[in-house]
């Protein structure tokens, strides 16, 4: 019985602790981005951005992978940004010298990234998406539902594809 009890404890415990860790995935609505420091960007909400397709990519500058997958993500951007497109790109630091602001501010500045970038220390909204990964891309459609998740580098004509379907739908 003691057994019993206290395992009832624990699925209790761990309901109550599972909506501060998030699990965002294909299909569900796409969780906020409350981050209050927003780079090239006033901040940006989600529900505001219903009717257009958004970008999510969690990155930090000093991750080789990120600088692979940034070119990319820099060019849908520029082609697809008057269509209805939003890339918001959510440092997410991994070392000590990528929390400083300034040195975000340096890098942006330095490789011309002109896309909404909140900045993500406290990994509030890395945890309320439940991502694990640098870099990691999730496409929103119009309506706000995850439509696809990418992580790591490659998939990049995929991804492409997927944002020119999303923005031909009707919203």
């Amino acid at each position: 019985m003691k057994q019993i009890a206290q395992w009832l404890i624990l699925l209790l415990l761990g309901v109550l602790v599972s909506p501060t860790i998030g699990n965002a995935g294909v299909g569900m609505l796409a969780p906020e981005i409350t981050n209050q420091t927003w780079l090239n960007s006033e901040r940006l909400h989600l529900a505001d951005l219903k009717g257009k397709v958004v970008l999510v990519e969690f990155w930090t500058f000093g991750c080789h992978n990120c600088r692979n997958v940034e070119p990319y993500v820099k060019q849908w951007h520029l082609v697809y940004g008057d269509q209805g497109f939003v890339v918001i790109g959510v440092h997410s630091p991994e070392f000590s010298h990528e929390r400083d602001v300034e040195n975000v501010k340096r890098y942006i500045n330095e490789h011309d990234i002109r896309f909404a970038v909140p900045i993500d220390n406290d990994f509030s909204t890395w945890n309320r998406y439940g991502n694990r990964y640098w870099p990691a891309m999730y496409v929103i459609d119009k309506r706000g539902v995850i439509r696809h998740i990418r992580v790591g580098e490659g998939g990049y004509q995929e991804t492409e594809r997927l944002i020119q379907l999303l923005l031909a739908e009707k919203g």
